[in-house]
């Protein structure tokens, strides 16, 4: 492709989706303070679980790399499953490989009145074999729950940041 037909093609995608009112979540330096600012201001509760614990780990990473904060403006209450299916049947009916999916039903609530502000629901799947070895299989697996946490804290991070980037336009 020639530069000037790249630069046609990428210049009418700009002009597309600046029609369609696109608007970059970290724009500016300003809006990503703002926005970081925002999600320090979450205080999470425990989940159950032991992936539970994880997710819980991975979202305090995402949402309060500075620490918990003293006077949190929202509360983030979250419900976490997970379940397994077994694959790749063998003829003497072992299975050599399981699918994973670790499911987050989340809620933000205001913490001055308590109501629920913003909701949703994170899933993601993963897999892992199933060997011989019982410490193997199961270390595979810990690790399928753990590479689930890690993109379901990202998923619901990236969705409040979205909630309280809209809203902090709203009351602008």
């Amino acid at each position: 492709m020639s530069l000037f037909r790249k630069f046609l093609y990428f210049g009418s995608t700009l002009w597309l989706l600046a029609g369609c009112g696109f608007e970059p979540l970290y724009g500016s330096k300003g809006q990503s303070v703002q926005v970081d600012a925002a999600l320090n201001e979450i205080s999470i509760k425990p989940i159950k679980g032991r992936s539970g614990q994880q997710l819980y780990n991975h979202l305090l990473d995402q949402l309060n790399p500075r620490g918990v904060p003293a006077h949190p403006r929202y509360v983030l209450v979250v419900a976490a499953s997970v379940g397994k299916i077994t694959l790749g049947i063998k003829r003497d009916e072992t299975a050599t490989r399981a699918r994973l999916s670790l499911s987050a039903n989340f809620k933000l609530h205001g913490s001055s009145n308590n109501a629920v502000v913003f909701s949703g629901t994170s899933i993601s799947t993963n897999s892992f074999n199933i060997v011989d070895s019982e410490f193997v299989t199961l270390s595979s697996e810990k690790d399928a729950i753990d590479r689930a946490a890690r993109v379901v804290s990202e998923n619901i991070k990236i969705r409040l940041a979205l909630y309280l980037n809209r809203i902090g336009h709203a009351q602008r």
